[in-house]
This record gives structure tokens, sequence and C-alpha cells, in this order.
């Protein structure tokens, strides 16, 4: 049965990128060009590098599009915003796809590049920063798997090379998962330690 995390993961950034073709809407002279499509998908398993397979849930980023400020970045570079939800530029929405995005590009260098690469299909997908909030664990299985159930999410990327990014704080996370485990007594062990106790109580050896 998958294991439930009782506490939040380590307190670390992860990323993750899929490929999926984005939209450029042309804009007549003048106007904003708009990019749009998916920086997530929900309920399709992910294969992180061999280490476990991922699926993030429904409704993940429900309380970050609600709460937080999320940016639209250039390869993570936060020096280089092309959009922000608090602005009205970027406007996130979950849907039963997955999280989608569109974005106003701004008219600047960076605004103008990208409508160039996105239409060339330079830039072939999206990347997003996120720190796990809830999660399940299933060992049941090689290699494990792990549900995201809440996340918060602080950006998302255009990014020339969607892959598997940094590992390291969901390891941690796995072996967090895998500690609380050894530390919780299974209910036979529990029932003798009651039984035990009782009998010490009685003064039976």
């Amino acid at each position: 049965m998958p294991t439930p995390a009782t506490r939040p993961s380590p307190d670390g950034r992860e990323t993750r990128a899929i490929t999926r073709g984005l939209e450029l809407r042309a804009a007549s002279a003048g106007e904003t060009r708009t990019a749009a499509g998916y920086a997530a998908l929900f309920n399709v398993e992910t294969d992180i590098g061999g280490y476990w397979k991922e699926t993030i849930a429904p409704g993940a980023f429900t309380r970050s599009l609600r709460e937080r400020d999320v940016v639209a970045l250039h390869s993570h570079d936060t020096g280089r915003v092309v959009g922000r939800s608090g602005a009205g530029t970027l406007i996130l929405k979950e849907d039963e796809t997955g999280l989608h995005f569109s974005n106003d590009l701004p008219d600047t260098s960076d605004g103008r590049d990208l409508a160039v690469q996105i239409e060339r299909q330079d830039i072939p997908g999206m990347s997003f920063g996120f720190i796990t909030r809830k999660q399940e664990w299933d060992e049941t299985v090689d290699p494990p798997r792990r549900t995201i159930l809440e996340a918060d999410l602080f950006e998302i990327t255009y990014t020339a090379f969607p892959a598997y990014p940094d590992t390291s704080v969901g390891l941690r996370s796995l072996e967090h998962a895998r500690a609380e485990r050894r530390h919780i007594p299974a209910a036979g062990q529990i029932g003798e330690r009651r039984a035990r106790q009782a009998q010490m109580e009685r003064g039976i050896r």
C-alpha cells in the first residue's frame, strides 16, 4: 500500500520538465504575442532518472495558484522574467490535463526572442520549480512510485533542454519516508509490548 509522508519533504526546490508542444498565438501589429501550453501534466507517470516513477495528482497546485505570485522565466534565470501571475501577464489554471499557462510575452529582447524560438521550435518544452508539501511513496514496486499531492509552485520556465532535473531532494524525501517506517513498530510488535508490560505490572516474568 502507498505510504503517505507524515510531514513535508526537506525544504528544497525541485524542478521537472515536459516536452509538449507550445502554442504561439499570432498577434496583429503592435499587439502582445501570447505563449500558451502546459507546464505540468496530471496523472502521467514519469521516470525520474531511473530512481523512481512519479505522478502529479490533480489539484496539486490549487493552493499555490490561490496564494502565490508565480513567475515565468527564461531558462530558470530569475533575472529574465517574462511574466508574473500577480501582474496578470501570466495566467495559470488547473484543468483535467494539467497545469495550463497563458503568458503575454513582453516587448523586450527576451520576449521577442522567445516568440521566435517557440515559433521555430527551438524551445521545445517547459519546466517548473516547486517544493513538495504532501506526497505518497509506494515501495511495493521497483522502482518506487511517488505521488505528489500538494506542491508550492514558484516558477514555470521556458527551456531548451527538457531533461530529468535534480533528484537529490526527492531522494532525501524517500529516505525520510523509509526512516519513518523503520521507527513505527508493526501492529504485532505493539501488541507484544503491551502484553509484556501487563505481565510485568502483575509481577509475571
